[in-house]
């Protein structure tokens, strides 16, 4: 009996060690379990549109713009601000913003005069490759490095409100602003900012690129 009475001691004191073991290292609990806090749920997806910096749009002094001519403005275009100018001297006329050439295919810094306006201009290398019905086939080619599919031709992007600059034909004209350097090498503008230069510009107008 007194051996009986000792092992049940003994495994009634093992037990307790273990009950007291496991409620230190917090893995043993007396009643319900308790709740786990929720998992936070993960941010929602931002749309492309929302990643897209908004730029500014065009602002255009209109009491200076009275004053303006083909013979007495130029334009100067920042390329890390991504803004382009109309300027009588050293006075901004107007202010608009631009998506310059992405990396790669950086638009030239410099001076430069106007060579040639052309409001319903055409690309000759960038483009799509559209059938007979005029139906794109094939979007955002380049003419001088793709292949033309059976039964297509290659069509050249709209450039409306064309300013050549460069005899290899970069220009500033109406494109896609994404707020950031985008396109192949032009300078895209705005509908009424493209439009604006382009009546305040003739051939001649002086152009300054560059890091403003």
């Amino acid at each position: 009996m007194a051996a009986n009475f000792m092992r049940l001691s003994t495994l009634i004191r093992l037990v307790l060690l273990a009950v007291m073991v496991s409620s230190a290292s917090g893995q043993f609990h007396l009643g319900p379990k308790p709740r786990q806090p929720s998992p936070t749920p993960p941010p929602p997806m931002r749309k492309a549109s929302d990643l897209i910096r908004r730029q500014v749009p065009l602002k255009v002094n209109q009491s200076l713009l009275k004053q303006a001519t083909q013979d007495n403005t130029r334009i100067v275009v920042s390329i890390p601000k991504q803004r382009a100018y109309l300027m009588i001297g050293d006075q901004v006329v107007a202010d608009g913003p631009v998506s310059s050439g992405r990396r790669g295919h950086e638009t030239p810094h410099g001076h430069f005069a106007v060579m040639e306006k052309d409001p319903n201009h055409h690309s000759s290398l960038y483009g799509d490759f559209v059938d007979g019905s005029g139906r794109t086939v094939r979007a955002g080619v380049s003419a001088r490095s793709d292949s033309a599919p059976s039964g297509t031709h290659f069509a050249g992007a709209a450039m409306k409100w064309f300013l050549r600059l460069t005899s290899e034909g970069v220009g500033m004209h109406i494109g896609i602003l994404p707020g950031y350097p985008a396109s192949h090498g032009c300078i895209r503008e705005s509908v009424d900012g493209a439009k604006l230069l382009y009546d305040y510009a003739k051939v001649g107008t002086s152009v300054d690129v560059g890091d403003f």
